[in-house]
Parts: C-alpha cells; sequence; structure tokens
C-alpha cells in the first residue's frame, strides 16, 4: 500500500485531531479508563491544540493519508522538548507517532519515522526524544528496532492516573 505522508497545514487539525483520538482509544482501551480517556483526548488532541502546533514554526505535524479518499489514518508530531532529560537547542521530541489497526503491518510506522527523522534534521536537530508507556512493549520494540536507546523515565498522569512511561532517545 502506497500511503501518502503531507506537512499538515492550516484547516488539517479537524483530521489531525480525529486520527489522535482514534489511534489513542485503539491503542489504550482496557488501559486507560474510559472517561480518562474522553478527557485527555479533547484537552489534549483538539483540533485548536492541533492549530497552535501546526502555526509554531518551531513544530511539525505530518499527517498519512490513505490513497484511496485521504482519510486520515496516522500522524506524527514534533515538538520542541518538554521531558525530564537533560535537552538542549538541537533536540526534538517525537510528541506524537500513531497509526490506525488497519494499516499494521504495512510499513506505514517505518514511514512515519523515517519522515519525523528527515524533518527533525532539516530543522537542524541532532537528537530525537521521545516518551512511551513503560507496559507498552509493541511500541518500545518498534522504537528500539528504529534506533532509540533508554534515556530516562517520566511519569505521565491521563485522568487521575499516574502511568510509569521510558524515555528513548536516537542521534539524528
Amino acid at each position: 500500500m502506497e500511503w501518502r505522508l503531507r506537512q499538515a497545514g492550516p484547516g488539517d487539525a479537524p483530521a489531525l485531531s480525529l486520527v489522535a483520538a482514534a489511534s489513542f482509544l485503539e491503542t489504550f482501551a482496557g488501559i486507560i479508563t474510559g472517561p480518562d480517556m474522553v478527557r485527555h483526548c479533547t484537552t489534549n488532541s483538539s483540533p485548536a491544540k492541533f492549530d497552535g502546533w501546526i502555526a509554531d514554526m518551531s513544530c511539525v505535524a505530518t499527517l498519512a493519508e490513505h490513497p484511496d479518499g485521504a482519510a486520515p489514518i496516522g500522524y506524527t508530531l514534533l515538538v520542541p522538548p518538554d521531558l525530564p532529560v537533560e535537552t538542549d537547542a538541537h533536540d526534538i521530541e517525537l510528541r506524537r507517532i500513531y497509526a490506525l489497526s488497519l494499516t499494521r503491518g504495512t510499513g506505514l510506522g517505518r514511514q512515519l519515522m523515517a519522515r519525523a527523522i528527515d524533518d527533525a534534521r532539516a530543522l537542524g536537530r541532532r537528537r530525537m526524544l521521545l516518551g512511551v508507556l513503560g507496559i507498552n512493549a509493541n511500541a518500545r520494540a518498534f522504537y528500539e528496532r528504529q534506533g532509540f536507546v533508554l534515556a530516562g523515565t517520566r511519569q505521565f498522569k491521563v485522568g487521575d492516573t499516574i502511568y510509569d512511561d521510558v524515555i528513548y532517545a536516537r542521534t539524528l
């Protein structure tokens, strides 16, 4: 399958918000409670939040679309780092990388990661950081296959529950 990847621009926030909520639900149903999930997505993945990232020149959002009809099926979001590890101006955080389950095994995850790395390099960054739920073995294995190594830990709150995350880093 030839997925379409493009940098998100003005007007793409609703599509990003939709795929963000859908992929978060697919990934964390059964781990995060329904009310906490809804609150988290409406707060942290709203169209207004994505509009802000799209307008910020230090951020890059990439939208993955299905080749038949351009439905949003995945995305990445690069932002200045906000993680509890030492960072500098050459670092960037891969805040989000998600793809809907219909894309599993198609290479979309690798395509999204390659695009995020290219975008980070284009911004002059030399290291990419990311946080991931510590018990998410599939995601951790994917990041490790992509050359990421453990760089720290953090606690991440969704609703009223605190989760243990690990922080990964990769030299670009």
